[in-house]
């Protein structure tokens, strides 16, 4: 007799595991059923700003795999079917038909949570006002560039200056809008110490983004058309014919914890490395939805990426359909740009490592992407912190331009290894005028901390 493996959600992590337990198990051994709410499966919703600013001419080219792809892998997917319930008791799940309305309960043998992150949406007077747009999933997007080829206006306010804030600036910028950035925070980009988030908004303010730091934004006022004109802080009205919210995503867990499964402290599903929720043997999770173990605090943290999701979904479907596999954790690894600016940080912040209860010292260098007499030599910053006895690597931030970003990649290998400064200066890298100075960057900010750290004793 088959089992029946339930999926819910059909984006990255619950495809890429309904897709792994097939290739391990034929649909004589295994029933797949996966729901979907939406109107698209497998895309790439880091796309979305690309698409939204012209780099990636159509829709489609995000989409991974198809509905009709899927089926055809033996996949019963029904999609515009949301699950309203689990029944964690009974073993079963209760899916509203969104076209019909019709409800019903179906039964699994192991489950897979893959409900996501949804984005943040403050209760503020206006918000829903035609001209006010997330930009989370394909249907965003399209609802976006509707928006954009109907507007006469060229003015755009971004709430927000994470990733998705300083990226869908960015997108703006290229549709030729004129842009401001309403920023909660002292400086761009939270995810890096203050000091290289300040690198980030010069460099934004450079390129003619209009940056409004610590400003909370208080209401979206509207024209007599009922539609946005404006956006208000306590001391200012910024003009704007269209709104982006990028004010960043929570877990989309309120199924899990209405079904009594265990949340952390940023509201995700708790999970062991084999991405089982805990305390439930046939209940896996994966994706947006939990929290992950941080290999370098050792703390569980919320962390939105498509990566940490396929590698989720790849863990639960060997584990759902007979195999094994395991999960580690992360060291917390982000690129991004706003127009020819790289952004990217890898481990923990200065405020991280305190909150973890670690001595630590901190170097910051400037160097170049590649020799200095190379045509196209571009300064980049690199910001380096590392355990104030043991000298162990923890974490690092880089701000510059061309070749700059993926830089991080030499430290989030680092990280992963637990290598010390010490070690990395020896690090064997490859060195050629056109790619990089004879002292790599990294290596020149690890040599500086390896001095840091004998200071310190």
């Amino acid at each position: 007799m088959s089992e029946r493996l339930v999926v819910i959600g059909a984006d990255a992590a619950g495809m890429s595991a309904a897709s792994q337990a097939r290739r391990l198990k034929g649909p004589d051994e295994l029933e797949i059923v996966a729901f979907e709410r939406g109107h698209f499966t497998s895309f790439s919703a880091c796309g979305i700003p690309y698409w939204v600013g012209g780099d990636v001419a159509e829709r489609d080219e995000l989409i991974a795999r198809t509905p009709e792809e899927h089926r055809e892998r033996d996949i019963d997917l029904r999609m515009q079917t949301e699950v309203v319930r689990i029944d964690v008791a009974e073993q079963r799940v209760r899916a509203k038909d969104l076209a019909s309305g019709e409800e019903y309960w179906t039964s699994y043998d192991k489950l897979v949570i893959a409900t996501g992150a949804r984005p943040v949406r403050p209760q503020l007077p206006g918000i829903d006002a035609p001209g006010v747009h997330g930009v989370q999933t394909l249907d965003d997007g399209q609802a976006l560039l509707d928006t954009l080829q109907r507007t006469e206006g060229r003015k755009a306010v971004v709430v927000g200056a994470g990733y998705i804030g300083v990226e869908m600036a960015e997108a703006l910028m290229n549709r030729g809008y004129e842009v401001t950035v309403v920023n909660r925070g002292s400086q761009p980009m939270a995810t890096l110490d203050p000091d290289m988030g300040r690198l980030v908004g010069e460099a934004m303010a450079g390129m003619g983004i209009e940056m409004v730091n610590d400003a909370e934004v208080t209401k979206i006022l509207t024209g007599d058309d009922g539609r946005v004109r404006a956006v208000a802080t306590e001391d200012a009205e910024y003009p704007a014919d269209v709104v982006i919210l990028g004010i960043g995503v929570r877990p989309e867990t309120e199924l899990a914890r209405e079904a009594g499964l265990p949340l952390g402290t940023h509201g995700g599903l708790l999970t062991d490395r084999a991405m089982r929720v805990r305390g439930h043997e046939n209940v896996f999770s994966g994706g947006d939805c939990v929290e992950v173990h941080d290999l370098v605090s050792g703390s569980e943290r919320h962390i939105a990426l498509g990566t940490h999701a396929n590698k989720h979904g790849q863990v639960i479907g060997s584990n759902a359909g007979g195999g094994y596999a395991t999960f580690p954790g992360v060291v917390g690894t982000a690129v991004s740009k706003v127009c020819d600016l790289e952004i990217a940080r890898t481990g923990l912040r200065e405020k991280d490592a305190r909150a973890a209860g670690l001595q630590y010292v901190k170097v910051a260098i400037e160097s170049t992407n590649r020799a200095g007499y190379y045509p196209g030599a571009a300064l980049m910053t690199v910001k380096m912190l590392a355990e104030r006895r043991s000298g162990r690597l923890l974490g690092v931030q880089i701000v510059g331009r061309e070749g700059a970003a993926k830089r991080v990649d030499i430290a989030a290998v680092a990280l992963t290894a637990g290598m010390t400064v010490d070690q990395m200066v020896s690090l064997d890298l490859g060195y050629a005028p056109p790619f990089s100075p004879v002292w790599d960057p990294i290596l020149v900010a690890a040599r500086k901390a390896v001095t840091a750290v004998r200071k310190a004793g």
